[in-house]
């Protein structure tokens, strides 16, 4: 595979990771903050349409993979959603008129209306991942370069943050256009996300019509219910594996997200400002790392990578727990230190999950990548969801007390600085424990999958050689 079509793969990602790391690094903190919604009842708003998510996330790849197109089975998805996706993303950052209930159902709404275009551009992009090459290694260089702009543009998205919330700072005493810096920010970003998903289109097309050639070539393959090839999916034991490694440290992921802005303005006491640095610092050194713990993994395996990196980040987050108001120096160091663990989290699962497909192409003669990507999607939108709902039924049970309209941030009571205090620590501790264990029994290793693309290759030879 050439560099450029690596790169106009890599862009794909970008729209997905700008708008999921706004959502989940500002998200709850403009509800409860901007909005004026409580915290718990903030923390339900992305929750309730997962329910619709459970059925739209297999039901999407399940028809993307049966989907028949001169433009293959996938870029159809990508270029009709684009558009939408990027409009209700940015809807998310309008703080409507009416009580808290009115306002609630508007970004309920909202958020069912996102979750599913982000499905239907996102999950047929990354289903593209394991058709674009079949090398064991490759993968793990092309989700590199995936990852370099998914983690590229979250950083992006958090300078541009710094400069529109300071081009757009509203003068002191005024509380007028509060919003407005988060609804120029939703705007700036859905845009990016609109471009980079048409130079993802374009720079892979003929790569994609090639593939998509030669696998009308092959016999037709006698069509599934979309309930039993969930049921074949849910089968697949290695896949099992990497689902709950990558909700546990997806989970442990955006737990921290959500709290950092809460952690830095409330315990550390620091300008509301700072906590965007502290984020660039874990994002940053996410990105520098990326492509070194892909050199680790090609030398030394998928799980030695993910052990090192979830080691490095389970330290900074024990030091993040006891870490004292004054203390800025260690915070950044921390930082620096957590960035390299969630660097693993973000390239090693999706780099498994192409194994388990060949290993289920194996056993049922059939390949789809719709419905097993459609799990990974559904479970970062839930990891995301969880976070936040979470995060905030526990401030709210803890006394946090939200922002009123234009008032200065309230003092926040010990039990609520105790309850930020446990979530950037323990929780996500607890939870990237769970995906290490996860790791250690993950049955697929460079040795196996070779194996395993070999018998791959001989039935598809003795296949296309048997008479119709």
């Amino acid at each position: 595979m050439g560099f450029g079509l690596k790169l106009a793969y890599g862009a794909g990602d970008f729209g997905a990771a700008v708008t999921s790391n706004l959502l989940a690094f500002f998200f709850l903190y403009f509800l409860t903050n901007v909005a004026g919604l409580e915290a718990g009842l903030a923390g339900a708003v992305l929750m309730v349409g997962k329910a619709w998510d459970a059925i739209n996330d297999p039901l999407v790849g399940w028809l993307s993979d049966r989907t028949q197109s001169r433009q293959g089975r996938r870029l159809p998805w990508m270029i009709w959603g684009a558009v939408p996706f990027a409009l209700t993303f940015a809807f998310h950052w309008i703080v409507p008129g009416g009580d808290r209930w009115a306002k609630f159902g508007f970004y309920v709404l909202v958020g069912v209306l996102f979750n599913n275009f982000f499905t239907a551009v996102n999950l047929p992009y990354t289903a593209l991942g394991a058709e674009l090459t079949q090398n064991y290694d490759e993968r793990t260089q092309l989700n590199s370069f995936r990852f370099t702009f998914s983690i590229g543009g979250s950083i992006l998205s958090l300078v541009l943050a710094q400069i529109i919330f300071a081009a757009f700072q509203p003068e002191a005493g005024s509380c007028q256009n509060n919003a407005l810096p988060y609804t120029v920010l939703g705007g700036v970003c859905g845009l990016l996300s609109l471009l980079t998903t048409a130079w993802c289109v374009l720079g892979i097309r003929r790569r994609v019509w090639h593939l998509e050639a030669q696998r009308q070539e092959q016999p037709p393959e006698a069509p599934l219910a979309i309930a039993e090839q969930v049921r074949a999916v849910l089968r697949n034991r290695p896949f099992l594996f990497v689902i709950g490694i990558y909700f546990c440290s997806w989970l442990s992921v955006q737990v921290t997200a959500a709290v950092i802005p809460y952690f830095v303005t409330n315990w550390m006491g620091l300008p509301e400002q700072d906590f965007i640095n502290v984020t660039l610092a874990v994002q940053g050194t996410a990105l520098l790392m990326l492509f070194g713990w892909s050199q680790v993994s090609a030398r030394l395996g998928k799980r030695f990578a993910y052990f090192a990196g979830a080691g490095l980040w389970l330290v900074a987050q024990g030091g993040l727990f006891w870490l004292q108001p004054g203390q800025v120096v260690w915070l950044y160091i921390l930082a620096i230190l957590a960035g390299a663990g969630v660097s693993v989290a973000y390239l090693i699962p999706w780099s498994m999950v192409p194994d388990t497909i060949e290993l289920d192409e194996l056993e049922t003669g059939q390949r789809r990548e719709g419905v097993f990507y459609a799990f990974m999607v559904l479970l970062q939108k839930v990891g995301l969801a969880i976070a936040l709902l979470v995060l905030g039924l526990g401030l709210e049970a803890a006394g946090f007390a939200e922002r009123v309209p234009c008032q200065p941030l309230p003092v926040q009571p010990d039990s609520a600085l105790q309850a930020i205090r446990w979530a950037i620590g323990p929780l996500p501790a607890l939870s990237l424990i769970g995906s290490m264990v996860l790791t250690y029994f993950y049955p697929i290793d460079r040795e196996f999958h070779q194996a395993l693309c070999q018998k791959l290759a001989e039935r598809r030879s003795d296949k296309a050689e048997s008479p119709p």
